[in-house]
């Protein structure tokens, strides 16, 4: 058996958790899709997106390219040549390696100066890994030979605004090409340079073309909304807030508006619009957030304070609408020019963190979570993400330390305890795991439709533990709570099927599962297993041949099909799919059974091939 662009929402309730651990008969933990740590960073517009499988790079140039030197990057990145190190270099790039990409690009810069290949190469790779000082000599260089290159525009207006050159930024970023990103990179930059100018009806005008772009017009009533109130004009920026906030299914910009709101002393129609965003959104942490500005007593801050936070706000903007996009590579370069910008951005962190993650680049977003600080709103959801950076990390102990302080801190949060669940039950920590799932659910109290997953973990968490009785309780109470789950049908069915209970109820089941998720291997075999077992072997081995096409790799349904061929008559066929389980490196305790089976074959089975 086995939202929207105007503020990058990340949806972090769909972001869900696969356990690492295929028993043969409860390969059901490979239906886990627990949702977990629904956190205040899953409606604050972040969203790492993109999994693109990374590693170190390996030795990639020919031994007479390799000469000894005081490199003191790994051995692998040691090369002396101008093509070893760029093609070192390269393969870092490619493996999103970028702050040794940027190294070995450079030094091969520096033994071939002119080379433009090379130069660019070393550009983005200094500019995705936060080196921006570094990156704007060949930002020059860059747009010497392509004036329209934008991201070396980008860098170099960057560096123009640095210097107070608010002219030259301006038709640097107004001379680009529009065209791709630059259409609403270029009117949302100017906008923020002409009101550092004191020009705030130009900074409103530069704007307009991006509210006949549907999908930018809410990016866009956002930015003129902190532009107008920053220039002292509440009833176009309450109007413009207001807009931007309509429907949003992002916390950004009902953020904005709910602030401006409160410092205008209108807290009950902050506290109204927050309510709307929760019950739409059912984010406990985002409304919590925002339920504690209107319980403290002082005026919460602008989400900008000035045009070089506005700036940085628009960078992070198109960060996440890139990531959503999965555009994963432009996202953190323009994440990078936020954080570029304003260095204490904690949504840029940890947005940036969540790429890096995704790029598997554990350690770079490790740094950048430590780096949120502990005052800000969303220290919370950074240390969440940090434990789980840390057990990637095989810091495992560590990460458990983290939860179980946080934990301790907040009595009222059940989020740590799930991570704590999740967590041990990966490490086949089975009681262990049950225990802090059931603290969890303790703080919780009334269980939600929305607390199924947390049952359901737990009741694996029993089943693993041999505390059936428990585990049973628990999948039926999370039937109750969501009565059409497929892999909650599925995980209480197979387990019937294979204990010979309720076998009627648990076909019924799994072929709901199975109806409701038809192109799930695990679920497709679960019914061919329980027809199995109901002696229907024809049933089965056609259900369990679709099992493997679906799931080919999986050492538990190829055994299963050979059990079913066997029963039918298909000797020679069965055999090849217990050699192929065992070829698929089964459970350790599973493979006596198999052996023995091709040994021996099924008793009380055709013991002669089936002729057609």
């Amino acid at each position: 058996m086995a939202g929207g662009l105007e503020c990058l929402p990340l949806d972090e309730k769909k972001i869900q958790m696969t356990i690492r651990y295929t028993p043969r008969r409860n390969r059901q933990d490979n239906l886990v899709r627990v949702a977990v740590g629904w956190s205040a960073l899953a409606v604050l517009g972040i969203l790492a997106s993109g999994c693109v499988g990374s590693g170190q790079p390996t030795r990639v140039a020919a031994a007479d390219e390799m000469q000894g030197t005081a490199d003191s990057r790994a051995p692998e990145y040691q090369l002396a040549s101008a093509s070893g190190k760029y093609l070192a270099g390269r393969f870092a790039r490619r493996s999103r390696d970028y702050g040794n990409a940027a190294d070995l690009l450079s030094d091969a810069l520096n033994l071939d100066s002119k080379n433009r290949r090379i130069r660019r190469a070393a550009f983005y790779s200094l500019v995705a890994s936060g080196k921006i000082d570094s990156a704007k000599k060949l930002a020059g260089e860059i747009v010497t030979d392509d004036s329209a290159e934008p991201i070396a525009n980008l860098v170099l207006a960057l560096q123009e605004l640095r210097a107070g050159n608010r002219d030259a930024a301006a038709k640097r970023i107004a001379d680009m090409p529009r065209r791709g990103m630059n259409s609403f990179t270029s009117p949302l930059l100017l906008a923020w340079i002409r009101f550092a100018e004191g020009k705030t009806d130009e900074a409103v005008t530069a704007l307009d073309g991006l509210a006949k772009v549907a999908s930018f017009s809410a990016l866009r009533n956002l930015h003129v909304g902190l532009i107008q109130d920053l220039a002292g004009n509440a009833p176009a920026a309450e109007e413009a807030l207001r807009n931007a906030q309509k429907g949003a299914e992002s916390l950004r910009p009902v953020q904005a508006y709910g602030y401006f709101l409160e410092r205008a002393g209108r807290r009950d129609e902050a506290l109204a619009i927050y309510r709307s965003f929760r019950s739409k959104n059912d984010e406990s942490d985002a409304y919590e957030s925002l339920y504690n500005h209107v319980q403290a007593d002082a005026k919460p801050e602008r989400l900008v304070n000035d045009a070089n936070e506005g700036l940085a706000e628009v960078f992070f903007n198109l960060a996440g609408t890139l990531a959503q996009g999965r555009s994963t590579d432009l996202a953190l370069i323009y994440g990078r020019l936020a954080l570029d910008l304003r260095p204490d951005f904690p949504l840029a962190q940890v947005l940036l963190g969540g790429l890096l993650e995704s790029l598997d680049r554990k350690e770079e977003a490790l740094a950048l979570y430590n780096a949120v600080s502990p005052a800000s709103p969303l220290s919370w959801s950074a240390r969440l993400r940090r434990a789980a950076a840390l057990d990637d990390l095989k810091r495992t102990d560590e990460a458990i330390a983290e939860l179980g302080k946080m934990s301790a801190e907040r009595k009222d949060r059940s989020e740590p305890l799930v991570r704590l669940g999740d967590l041990l039950r990966s490490k086949e920590k089975f009681g262990e795991s049950a225990d802090a799932y059931s603290s969890a659910i303790q703080r919780i109290g009334d269980l939600a439709a929305k607390d199924w997953s947390l049952l359901y973990a737990r009741g694996i968490a029993y089943e693993r533990s041999s505390q059936w009785p428990k585990a049973e309780k628990d999948f039926l109470r999370a039937l109750d709570l969501s009565p059409d789950q497929p892999f909650v049908l599925n995980y209480l069915g197979y387990s019937w099927v294979d204990q010979g209970l309720h076998l009627d109820r648990a076909r019924k089941m799994i072929e709901k599962a199975v109806e409701l998720r038809p192109n799930d291997g695990y679920i497709v075999d679960s019914l061919g297993w329980v027809l199995y077992r109901l002696g229907d072997f024809e049933g089965a081995a056609s259900n369990l041949e679709r099992a493997v096409l679906l799931r080919p790799d999986d050492p538990t349904i190829n055994d299963h099909l050979g059990d079913a061929y066997w029963r039918v008559g298909r000797l020679l066929e069965a055999r090849f799919q217990w050699r192929r389980a065992l070829s698929l490196d089964p459970d350790k305790k599973e493979i006596p059974a198999i052996e023995n089976k091709l040994r021996r074959g099924l008793a009380d089975a055709p013991t002669k091939e089936k002729r057609g």
